[in-house]
């Protein structure tokens, strides 16, 4: 049994990071990432309101207000009534932002693939192995666990 670091989080969260710029910096999306980024966590939630995804992002509600209301011009998000609170507004993802974020993540995957492809066959497997234990990671937590797009 190996031993875990007691920098193994911090580690893992600064090598997730890092690789996530670099497909970034090597990618055109076809949704802004911040966007990207806001459509994953509304498909994570099934629907939410603007405040709970505001509280998700760490961000202001006039922001999130902001970023939602783009999200809804472009099509990929839509409002509807929250029926347990006549003030509120549910934020659902639509099919074209399904779309959208799933092109997304293809292109961003693609633009590491080159470097993966580099690899030997032991650290591809143990690459995906490693996937396999972050989303078990993330069910474990009670989190949304991202699929297998």
């Amino acid at each position: 049994m190996v031993a875990m670091s007691s920098t193994l989080g911090a580690d893992l969260l600064a090598v997730v990071a890092r690789i996530n710029r670099l497909a970034n910096q090597r990618v055109r999306m076809p949704v802004p990432f911040a966007q990207a980024r806001l459509l994953s966590t509304i498909e994570d939630q099934g629907e939410a309101r603007i405040s709970d995804l505001a509280a998700l992002d760490n961000c202001s509600q006039p922001t999130m207000t902001t970023q939602v209301r783009r999200l809804e011009d472009a099509g990929l998000v839509t409002r509807t009534a929250d029926p347990g609170d006549a003030r509120a507004v549910l934020i659902r993802i639509t099919p074209a932002g399904v779309d959208a974020l799933r092109q997304a993540r293809l292109d961003r995957g693609a633009a590491i693939d080159p470097y993966l492809e580099q690899l030997s066959d032991t650290d591809r497997e143990c690459l995906a192995e490693a996937v396999t234990v972050m989303r078990r990671l993330l069910q474990d937590a009670g989190a949304p666990v991202p699929s297998r797009r």
